[in-house]
């Protein structure tokens, strides 16, 4: 899939990788692209064209693919992090990790499908994670949830859309030096550095992206011991 003379639309465009992502798709010659936040007022990123976008919204992601029903690209890269655990956390919370991180990227995928065929096939790419396979205990085990489904959401809506000729990529990444993760003192990926890899992913033709070392080795890591993932459940056992 080319970028140039491409018409994009990015979800979370107002900051971190969105913010990269829509920059750097002017830069690679996209003709139109479209930057979505539930506020488009902050964003500030010369040459797109805001819109409004609420992806937890059924009424919103059906507004917005009528506005932008000129779509070739679309990247789903929107979520959040409430770092909530699932035995103890407030339900509610879990369940609005699972409503931005999984059904978010369902309703945008559900509502510009149809865009899509029409133009060709075009792409989808969703911004995944290094959690998607691996729980970190407690903190964030909620966000790792909703990224595993994701990760499958991803799998299952490449079969289905195949057939109209569309395109969708996963992009699996660790540690990212957006607000996300301010205040975490980790070593982390530079979101430009994310999104271009996203993007040559899309032109590529890649159904599936590990941009660092960690998440390569987390994913090889899955067909071995689960105590190589999880080495405190070894010590847990022996109690």
């Amino acid at each position: 899939m080319q970028i140039q003379g491409a018409t994009a639309l990015v979800t979370g465009a107002n900051r971190g990788i969105g913010r990269h992502f829509a920059q750097q798709l002017l830069d690679r010659g996209a003709v139109k692209v479209y930057a979505a936040a539930r506020n488009p007022e902050s964003i500030d990123l010369p040459g797109v064209e805001p819109i409004r976008l609420d992806i937890t919204d059924p009424a919103s992601v059906a507004a917005a693919a009528k506005t932008a029903a000129d779509v070739t690209i679309l990247i789903n890269n929107a979520g959040i992090s409430t770092r909530e655990n699932l035995v103890v956390g407030e339900e509610s919370v879990i369940r609005q990790e699972m409503e931005t991180n999984y059904y978010g990227p369902l309703n945008t995928i559900r509502a510009f499908a149809p865009i899509l065929a029409a133009g060709g096939g075009g792409a989808i790419l969703n911004v995944l994670s290094a959690l998607s396979w691996l729980s970190p205990g407690g903190m964030a085990n909620a966000y790792a949830a909703s990224k595993a489904a994701a990760w499958s959401l991803t799998n299952g809506v490449r079969l289905e859309l195949a057939a109209q000729g569309t395109q969708v990529t996963g992009l699996h990444v660790g540690a990212v030096d957006t607000d996300m993760l301010a205040d975490m003192d980790v070593p982390k990926n530079d979101p430009a550095d994310v999104a271009r890899v996203g993007l040559d992913a899309i032109e590529s033709g890649a159904l599936e992206v590990l941009v660092d070392q960690d998440t390569r080795d987390i994913k090889a890591a899955l067909s071995g011991d689960l105590l190589a993932l999880y080495p405190a459940l070894a010590s847990a056992s022996t109690r």
